[in-house]
């Protein structure tokens, strides 16, 4: 059976955060969370992560449509949910986020080779406006430079 690729993406995250640290995350879904994932059927561009008071870490404000066929055992839209990493992964996380105001925060979220789903997740920094700026700037900069080169090589 042909599986079309799933990759969404929280394109605010590098704009907004400074990345300092990455990991690769499984997820706890229930049954229908995975059928709408697998429909696209979800957005990870206002959620962030967060430690609960037992040292869990789950993904919060992660938009997951109700799936289409679902009866009345389909799923809430915006639940929390558990991220499920290492020991060690997430006591270093856990000891950044408290020591030093780090944040953590989903970059993207995608569907493996197996069919099961796994999130991107960052460590990092918030950025100041003039950061966000001056990567508004290097971006107009790098397009108008693109555009010059494609005109020479015509």
């Amino acid at each position: 059976m042909f599986q079309k690729k799933i990759n969404i993406k929280n394109k605010r995250a590098r704009f907004e955060y400074e990345i300092l640290d990455k990991y690769t995350a499984g997820m706890v879904l229930g049954g229908t969370e995975i059928k709408s994932i697998r429909e696209s059927k979800a957005s990870i561009s206002e959620s962030f992560c967060e430690f609960n008071e037992r040292g869990e870490l789950f993904i919060i404000n992660m938009q997951i449509d109700e799936y289409s066929h679902g009866s009345h055992y389909n799923h809430k839209p915006k639940a929390a949910r558990k991220l499920l990493l290492n020991k060690q992964e997430l006591r270093k996380l856990q000891k950044s986020v408290t020591a030093s105001g780090l944040t953590i925060v989903p970059l993207n979220l995608f569907l493996t080779d197996r069919g099961l789903a796994k999130i991107n997740i960052a460590l990092a920094k918030g950025k100041k406006l003039y950061d966000k700026r001056e990567t508004m700037k290097d971006r107009d900069n790098k397009r108008n430079l693109d555009r010059i080169k494609k005109g020479f090589n015509n």
